[in-house]
């Protein structure tokens, strides 16, 4: 994880040539990466309209980026919702993963919805393939926990993964995460728990 002060918010302005997307002072930034807080209506062009992309958010997309939305997996619910929706919202949409060296999106980082009225967020974050393995997803992460308790409104950051140790596990581990335990999901069935506090 990164030290206090690696990890913070930055403008569009401090991003050389990544200001087409961000939104200045939502930005978040890591030693490597940038997140970069997704519209709706990036989400939607990257979803109907791919090669849209780049010219919205300034960057091209990684290979295989799109297959996070528009797989089975992805709750039809939420892309209802999202076509209704303008504008960045990372509660709700999230981030892009800006791998800085490359200049690529190679992942997305966000969240289930805003903190409940118990202060409690869920992160989810992915990596395209071709990237993984190198502690993006670990960066990515950490990053989502600063943001939510930069925010005010989190006291408890909770994930959720297979009920077995996988790679998400150990990021969740190297970002300081517990396991709670074994609980069913109605979509998922069983899966591990994961808890920080600040």
């Amino acid at each position: 994880m990164p030290e206090r002060g690696q990890l913070g918010l930055v403008g569009a302005a401090l991003i050389p040539d990544l200001g087409r997307g961000p939104v200045p002072g939502m930005s978040l930034e890591t030693p490597r990466l940038t997140l970069l807080p997704c519209a709706a209506e990036h989400l939607l062009a990257l979803i109907d309209q791919p090669q849209l992309l780049e010219d919205l958010v300034g960057v091209p997309g990684a290979e295989r980026l799109r297959e996070f939305y528009v797989s089975d997996d992805v709750s039809p619910d939420w892309l209802a919702a999202l076509r209704k929706a303008r504008g960045p919202d990372p509660w709700h949409h999230g981030f892009f993963v800006v791998d800085r060296a490359t200049r690529s999106v190679i992942g997305s980082a966000g969240f289930k919805g805003p903190p409940d009225a118990a202060g409690m967020v869920e992160i989810a974050y992915g990596i395209v393939p071709g990237f993984e393995g190198q502690g993006f997803a670990t960066e990515a992460a950490a990053a989502l926990v600063g943001f939510a308790f930069a925010s005010g409104h989190v006291r408890l950051v909770r994930a959720h993964t297979l009920p077995a140790a996988n790679p998400s596990t150990r990021v969740l581990l190297k970002c300081g995460f517990r396991h709670i335990g074994t609980v069913v999901d109605p979509e998922d069935g069983p899966v591990w728990r994961w808890e920080r506090g600040p």
